[in-house]
């Protein structure tokens, strides 16, 4: 684990000085072995996580007990966007789809930081809006592709050079 470092995140990277140095202490490093579940459907957010090295997918269960991935979230974002949209409960189910590790803040730590209104503020609400690009193209190719054309998107997302660790030089 000493090779990870917060602003292996994009977002925890994009963060002023003064905004990371509040939120620093009080990030912890988890490992995150793959097929962990971080939450369930239904469960109480009770933290925010900042995925360093890890690729954890966000899954809409179905009643039959099967799942599908709407979503997937690397060191380029956070899992936990509805917590500050307003939900207390997760309303999917994560599960780490590739082992690595993450960042984890306290809900109630990144909600007051939130509701500060200042730089975050803007850099989640930007960070939510491609989400929810991502969301929706999602289920257009499910829609509209066949079965190899949504595995070679799936394939080049899982691949993205976007989502390899950085080489970060460790914050003083």
């Amino acid at each position: 684990m000493r090779n990870a470092y917060p602003k292996q995140n994009s977002l925890l990277a994009l963060l002023s000085a003064a905004e990371f140095d509040r939120l620093a202490p009080q990030l912890e490093l988890v490992a995150m072995a793959q097929g962990d579940v971080l939450y369930q459907s239904g469960s109480q957010l009770t933290y925010v996580y900042f995925p360093t090295t890890a690729v954890i997918s966000i899954q809409y269960e179905l009643e039959d007990g099967g799942a599908s991935e709407i979503a997937s979230v690397g060191n380029e974002g956070l899992l936990g966007v509805t917590l500050f949209m307003g939900g207390a409960a997760a309303p999917n189910r994560a599960i780490v789809h590739s082992a690595g590790h993450a960042y984890r803040l306290r809900a109630s730590v990144l909600l007051t930081e939130f509701h500060r209104k200042g730089p975050l503020f803007d850099l989640l609400l930007r960070y939510t809006q491609v989400l929810m690009a991502q969301l929706a193209q999602s289920a257009v190719c499910n829609g509209h592709h066949s079965t190899v054309q949504r595995l070679c998107r799936w394939l080049l997302q899982a691949l993205d050079p976007a989502r390899t660790p950085r080489s970060r030089t460790r914050p003083n």
